[in-house]
């Protein structure tokens, strides 16, 4: 990934402004798909978004404590896509938190949400800032020291995450990079906020916290819960304030 040329990025709106003081407070990160809010019926649309279904999950997941949600579906239209981002848009304005989309630039440009995040073979930081602008956060994913030191460097980056710490059917086929990455991004002491991701749950949480995150990416512990707000609070225990 060569340097990024982006010079406006200091250029920040309020809205800018105000969506990196989110950032910087953020603590507990959710990343949900859609296929549990979506129907396909045999006749008429390929797919059908229930968005009162989705409403109730964000507004529950942000009463207990998400400060982010992201949505991350690859197996559904655009246009559904956009309507779910859309909405969580709403809703996380609503609750003071931030609203995240994954990969595309484009359908994060459209829904207006807060966030972008993307992946090592994803857009890179300057294709990303030209479609979204200044304003909108940027994060990346990495697997590696190496690429942790590249996000630290870019200034389009905002945050980075670090994973996945453990194996996680969210990403099949990919190796756990344990704690060990964990430990070695928080050492650097960069300024940028950092999340762990990968596997982490309340059961082992505190061994996220010991390697030195204090933020962190989470998604079936919050997403397959029974009561998402009473997990996202029970998550949000271990995490500072």
């Amino acid at each position: 990934m060569s340097e990024t040329t982006t010079s406006t990025v200091p250029e920040l709106t309020q809205l800018g402004q105000l969506r990196r003081e989110r950032l910087l407070a953020a603590r507990l990160y959710v990343c949900t798909d859609l296929q549990r809010f979506i129907t396909r019926p045999e006749a008429g649309p390929v797919e059908e978004l229930d968005l009162e279904a989705l409403r109730t999950f964000c507004v529950a997941a942000f009463t207990g404590g998400v400060d982010i949600i992201q949505i991350r579906d690859k197996q559904v239209s655009v246009q559904t896509e956009l309507a779910a981002l859309t909405l969580l848009k709403q809703v996380a304005d609503e609750h003071g938190g931030l609203s995240a989309a994954n990969d595309r630039a484009d359908v994060a440009r459209l829904s207006d949400v807060d966030v972008l995040h993307v992946g090592q073979e994803d857009l890179s930081t300057d294709q990303a800032r030209l479609i979204v602008g200044p304003d909108v956060v940027v994060g990346r994913s990495c697997r590696s020291l190496p690429q942790v030191r590249e996000a630290v460097s870019e200034p389009g980056i905002d945050y980075f995450c670090t994973g996945p710490v453990w194996q996680t059917p969210t990403k099949p086929g990919r190796a756990a990079v344990g704690t060990e990455l964990v430990s070695l991004a928080a050492g650097l002491e960069t300024g940028k906020p950092f999340f762990a991701i990968g596997g982490i749950n309340t059961e082992n949480i505190a061994e996220v916290t010991q390697a030195g995150a204090d933020r962190v990416v989470v998604v079936r512990a919050v997403t397959e819960a029974a009561d998402p707000a009473a997990a996202a609070r029970a998550l949000r225990d271990h995490l500072p304030a």
